[in-house]
């Protein structure tokens, strides 16, 4: 199989990643092996292969919105077959039996380990998952490009709403305009919620006035009305203070970040009467198949560019430069 793997981080001008032709890797009993179509790339992948992330072990191969075949499976495996459609995320594995998991927390599993962070990943042409979490790729979603933006931003942006309390009707925004938010604003519409978008990009928030937002503007903008929930996805400190400013009483904002700068000191008065402020880390088994579940009933929609698994230095120089039309997707 061929893959790109990380030796030691560096920037992404100086290819951190290299390919490598290796035998194809065989599944263990509880395992089942993907013959990758699609990987999506994430900032996390960025941040990793440049050193902001720590690595959990070199070397690495990155990648976690993954998309495919299977092609083998372990001897204890029964719920899937060769030739079916899977797709596999963030979340490796978790141990199913500490206080987390049996919360149904397992986000939070302390042995918890992550695709492309403590297992090998999906820049890859094959990819061994643990096959209880792995899911079937909705039937909408001909083209695995167009579904491994799924895998990491929606499900990632699902959660935050959950963690922002976001019900029906209410009055929600999306700090950043990304390809997550692009997704979370969707559903939220799904919800007949009403979405307000704060992103410096003029483009981006002309977007999201077409894609159905009532409100898009900048950061320091004040929306026309108080936000009962809001979730930020800049990884950027003062965009959290802009969205507590904006915040309604009782209101909560929820940070959709794996790695964030400095948030500035603030004054009491922007969480007084009673505003919240959560942080979003991973997600459930359970937020993959809800998202999965409703991606074919909303319809979503993904937008995406697509790039061979040689260029992924060049994907992750786009994805830092801000070049990136959606999500870049790397396909086999």
């Amino acid at each position: 199989m061929k893959r790109m793997i990380l030796r030691a981080p560096r920037r992404a001008e100086e290819a951190p990643l290299s390919l490598e032709e290796v035998p194809d890797p065989v599944p263990g009993e509880d395992e089942i092996a993907i013959a990758v179509r699609a990987c999506a790339v994430c900032r996390t992948d960025l941040q990793l292969a440049e050193g902001d992330l720590p690595a959990r072990r070199l070397p690495i191969v990155p990648g976690h919105q993954i998309v495919g075949e299977v092609v083998a499976v372990g001897a204890r495996v029964s719920s899937w077959s060769v030739g079916d459609r899977a797709a596999a995320g963030w979340l490796g594995s978790a141990c199913g039996v500490c206080i987390q998991c049996v919360a149904g927390k397992e986000n939070l599993c302390e042995q918890a380990r992550f695709t492309g962070w403590d297992i090998d990943g999906g820049y890859a042409t094959r990819a061994i998952v643990n096959a209880s979490f792995a899911f079937p790729v909705p039937a909408g979603f001909d083209d695995a490009a167009s579904a491994a933006p799924l895998l990491c931003g929606g499900v990632i942006g699902f959660r935050s709403l959950g963690r922002a309390g976001v019900r029906p009707g209410m009055r929600v925004g999306l700090y950043g305009f990304g390809a997550s938010a692009l997704l979370a604003l969707q559903v939220a519409r799904y919800w007949n919620c009403r979405v307000f978008v704060a992103t410096r990009s003029i483009e981006e928030q002309a977007r999201a006035r077409a894609m159905g937002a009532v409100w898009a503007g900048g950061y320091d903008d004040p929306p026309p009305e108080p936000l009962d929930a809001t979730v930020t996805f800049a990884p950027a400190g003062d965009v959290v203070i802009a969205a507590l400013r904006a915040a309604a009483r009782g209101g909560t904002v929820a940070i959709n970040a794996i790695h964030l700068d400095r948030v500035p000191s603030f004054s009491y008065d922007l969480l007084w009467w009673e505003r919240n402020l959560v942080s979003v880390s991973n997600y459930t088994r359970k937020d993959a198949t809800e998202l999965l579940g409703l991606s074919d009933r909303i319809p979503l929609r993904t937008r995406f560019e697509q790039h061979p698994l040689e260029a992924a230095n060049e994907a992750l120089v786009r994805l830092r430069e801000g070049k990136v039309e959606g999500s870049a997707v790397l396909v086999m």
